[in-house]
């Protein structure tokens, strides 16, 4: 496997059959790992498309297992990258980590995709969270 992050908060590797491997440690782990899972569980419901999908899930190893979705972008324009991410929330979801390092490209179809759902928020049909979001441990 292929090492692409290894941070206090997540171990990510991808598979030689391109799957992304993400384990959570640090500050609240075990909340991060199931907001991930609820998040990423409610966007595939609802047949939201450029996000990764969730194959398996592990709470004892707080590990999951997704479809990757394409390279890490390095440079895009801040409007797209903004609209982007309100692409979400028509699904229901407000991302709250909306920064570069979230967006991939597949290029496979030629489109952005958004990744890192642990701090995300579950809206309802008026906008208003349902669900709040692990908090944010401070950047060491």
């Amino acid at each position: 496997m292929q090492q692409v992050k290894d941070t206090q908060r997540a171990l990510v590797r991808i598979g030689y059959d391109g799957r992304v491997h993400k384990t959570f440690r640090g500050p609240l782990a075990k909340e991060r790992f199931e907001n991930e899972v609820r998040v990423l569980k409610h966007l595939e419901e609802r047949g939201c498309d450029f996000v990764p999908k969730l194959l398996e899930s592990d709470p004892e190893l707080l590990k999951i297992v997704t479809t990757n979705c394409g390279r890490i972008v390095e440079h895009l324009d801040p409007v797209r990258m903004t609209s982007l991410y309100a692409e979400l929330l028509p699904f229901g979801v407000r991302h709250e980590d909306p920064f570069l390092r979230n967006v991939t490209y597949r290029t496979s179809d030629g489109r952005f995709c958004l990744i890192d759902f642990e701090f995300a928020t579950l809206l309802d049909a008026a906008g208003n969270a349902i669900s709040v979001s692990p908090t944010r441990p401070p950047v060491i």
